[in-house]
């Protein structure tokens, strides 16, 4: 295995493309034409990670967080940051990070927090919008479903829980070969007319070069038409946050305990109880502080994220429950789904799940 392969397999389900404005996801250290021997898996790289990947004769670490979020001017090895990029080129060692694009895909971050709570009928808070365009396009008849498999399998005409989305309408297209021509059908001169099928469906805009290479190459004509439009439609498999419901309500007192379990917490900041049952849950993995104004026109009834600052508790006025689990155990799982990934797509593929726990943040009982 090469890293491209490897990453291919990530930027299949998390493009770069949805990654925010200040992230810097994507290979930081290495060759993509670099043999991968085993990947060492992390939430964060420190230098305890690199060491880990050395001992364990890895030369790949796929993080969650990036190593290097802003530029760096100079390489001394005067801070952490440093001396582990330091050390990961000295012993070979490729960087790659899956961050806020994995965050904002169905299948990503927030999707593995939801299984864990057992959610049902998940949805994304925020769906992106201007995603999408929309593909037409006209084919002989006879040629229609070899074109249109093509298509559906290069990722188009997906809509919520449906695939194979399209419409057709069957008519008649003209057209006239020039002397330098080779027409599929009809003759050079000549005013042809032939019986096409007028197929319309959507797909998203990161696939759009492989949509356009699959009609391309399965249509039979020398000169293919279609046309492609954007949409200004809501996306509902990219954006951020998620909510769905428990498969039965409950106490707030227990659902804290159950949240407590599930995410192996020894504390939970949170608001006050707002003296109802928890059905319909919110989750946003990492600081989704910013997501609270959004979340009041869902009806929701908590909120479980991480970072609040004192006065975003406020913000709730009552009408669900926050709970701030932190940063690192509301992610925590993401190591586990990319294991998954690379599991499905290459079983014999040898991963290291960290046994470092990178979190920096501690608590003090005694």
């Amino acid at each position: 295995m090469k890293i491209k392969d490897i990453i291919s397999y990530f930027e299949k389900i998390a493009p770069l493309k949805y990654q925010e404005s200040y992230d810097n996801s994507g290979l930081i250290i290495g060759d993509n034409e670099q043999k991968v021997t085993s990947a060492l898996l992390t939430l964060d790289i420190t230098e305890a990670v690199v060491d880990e990947a050395i001992s364990k004769k890895s030369n790949l670490i796929i993080s969650h967080h990036p190593i290097i979020f802003s530029g760096l001017k100079k390489i001394t090895g005067k801070d952490y940051i440093q001396r582990c990029i330091i050390k990961a080129i000295k012993n070979d060692i490729a960087i790659y990070a899956c961050h806020t694009n994995l965050d904002s895909v169905v299948g990503g971050v927030n999707s593995k927090i939801c299984e864990k709570l057992g959610l049902q009928n998940v949805k994304i808070i925020n769906p992106l919008k201007n995603q999408l365009k929309k593909l037409v396009t006209f084919i002989p008849t006879e040629h229609a479903d070899k074109v249109k498999n093509a298509v559906f399998e290069a990722g188009a005409g997906h809509i919520g829980n449906y695939d194979c989305c399209s419409y057709n309408i069957y008519g008649e297209g003209t057209f006239r070969a020039s002397e330098n021509a080779n027409p599929y059908v009809g003759e050079i001169g000549k005013i042809h007319t032939e019986k096409e099928l007028r197929f319309e469906t959507i797909f998203p805009i990161v696939l759009q070069s492989k949509i356009i290479d699959a009609l391309l190459s399965s249509h039979p004509y020398e000169e293919v038409a279609y046309d492609i439009y954007p949409l200004d439609n809501e996306y509902s498999k990219v954006g951020v946050g998620m909510y769905g419901n428990l498969e039965k309500e409950i106490p707030e007192v227990d659902f804290l305990k159950f949240i407590k379990e599930t995410f192996k917490l020894s504390v939970i900041r949170h608001t006050n109880f707002i003296n109802r049952k928890i059905k319909k849950v919110a989750v946003c993995g990492g600081s989704g502080s910013f997501l609270v104004n959004d979340l009041k026109s869902l009806d929701i009834d908590a909120f479980i994220s991480a970072d609040f600052k004192y006065h975003q508790f406020f913000d709730a006025e009552g009408k669900f429950l926050i709970a701030d689990i932190s940063h690192y155990e509301s992610e925590q799982f993401t190591i586990e789904l990319f294991s998954e990934i690379l599991k499905k797509n290459i079983p014999n593929f040898t991963v290291y799940l960290s046994q470092i726990n990178t979190n920096p943040i501690n608590y003090y009982y005694k």
